[in-house]
């Protein structure tokens, strides 16, 4: 358990939102093509997806590799924009606001999904899920000005 609490920790300094970016996904997706979509690094931590999406502007596909929060019962998924604390939106949600369909690979499995962009008491309801899930988010809000965006993806 103090492992955890180290990592929630160390995820929510301003040094880590400065590397993290740059590293921690270009390692999951190493990781990820290397063991054929059954190990992310990140996941060791959180739960974790590859996300591929439809660029926003390039309609190319995007591979993103993503914490998750599952929902229980097996009904989706909640994927956070946090961006590490960082002031803007990742690419990534503007890619889902412009394409809601997208495909995740979920431990080895891809699954088609639609996402599902969550505002008012839903959201409320489920920041506070993901609060007590991972509560380095906190932080994160509270260094930005903008509302974190949070998405629920739902399989088609």
């Amino acid at each position: 358990m103090i492992g955890v609490r180290v990592v929630q920790k160390v995820s929510s300094t301003r040094g880590f939102a400065k590397v993290a970016p740059h590293v921690i996904p270009a390692l999951d997706r190493a990781v990820h093509r290397l063991t054929r979509g059954k190990v992310l690094l990140s996941a060791q931590m959180l739960p974790g997806v590859i996300l591929t999406s439809t660029g926003a502007r390039s309609g190319q596909p995007r591979r993103t590799p993503l914490a998750c929060m599952p929902e229980s019962g097996g009904r989706g998924w909640i994927l956070v924009g946090s961006n590490f604390g960082r002031t803007g939106h990742p690419a990534w949600t503007a890619n889902l606001l412009a394409h809601p369909d997208a495909e995740i690979s979920w431990k080895g499995t891809d699954v088609a999904v639609t996402a599902l962009l969550l505002a008012g008491e839903e959201r409320a309801a489920v920041w506070q899920e993901l609060l007590a899930f991972w509560p380095p988010y906190a932080t994160y809000q509270a260094r930005v000005e903008r509302e974190i965006r949070v998405f629920r993806l739902v399989p088609r």
